[in-house]
């Protein structure tokens, strides 16, 4: 099967491999760049647990200075993905996958009073401040990184379109599932898409898709395990 990968590097590369060992071939034409935020300020006081919710935080995070103050404190994760990406040396508490997992977690686990650190990027699916607010459990948010969305499709990724040698296109978050739509659109290329079948994680990534008129599918769990699972029916 002929697969459209548009996750950010370096995990596009990561999962053409995991394609290409499993027979498939793959088309890398990421629709986010990564980039860290520099300048980034911890928020000052004391913390009671660390919170991440992507796996790019938790890459970025054990790379900055300030990792040293706080890699000690209780981690709680959204994931087993952003678990695996973390460097850290404290307790740790994995969620189910999704943002109403980790509230549930942090709600069951935390007292009131409790003070938060959520690293994360400029944009966030889930809002811990406002779910959290009336459990008494406050958090500060440390912004690390932006997801920059890319400018055009690749050349080699509109003339696959074009050709029909594109079967399916993994799609792993709402944000390069929305750029891709929009890239296609103004390329003037959104039918080529239509017969392609569009693996997602879960109903809002696949909601921009959808709008396109595009056929897509909803893996059983947010997991890269599940979207291969789709490929094989």
């Amino acid at each position: 099967m002929r697969v459209l990968v548009t996750r950010p590097q370096p995990d596009a590369q990561a999962t053409a491999a995991r394609l290409a060992a499993a027979g498939h071939q793959s088309i890398v034409d990421p629709m986010l760049a990564v980039e860290a935020i520099a300048d980034a300020r911890l928020p000052d006081g004391r913390f009671d647990a660390v919170v991440l919710t992507s796996v790019n935080g938790a890459r970025l995070l054990g790379r900055r200075s300030e990792f040293e103050a706080i890699g000690a404190l209780p981690l709680y994760t959204v994931g087993h993905r952003t678990a695996a990406a973390a460097d850290h040396s404290g307790p740790m508490h994995i969620a189910g996958g999704n943002g109403a997992a980790l509230v549930g977690l942090l709600r069951a686990t935390l007292p009131r009073g409790a003070r938060l650190l959520h690293v994360a990027g400029e944009e966030r699916a889930v809002d811990l401040g406002a779910a959290l607010a009336g459990d008494g459990i406050h958090t500060e948010l440390f912004v690390i990184y932006r997801t920059v969305p890319a400018r055009a499709l690749a050349a080699a990724t509109l003339a696959a379109a074009a050709a029909g040698a594109i079967d399916a296109a993994f799609h792993f978050s709402p944000r390069t599932a929305a750029t891709l739509a929009a890239r296609a659109s103004a390329a003037g290329a959104s039918a080529h898409f239509r017969h392609i079948r569009h693996l997602c994680f879960s109903a809002n990534v696949a909601a921009p898709l959808a709008a396109e008129g595009w056929r897509t599918e909803v893996a059983a769990a947010p997991t890269e395990e599940a979207l291969f699972a789709l490929i094989a029916r």
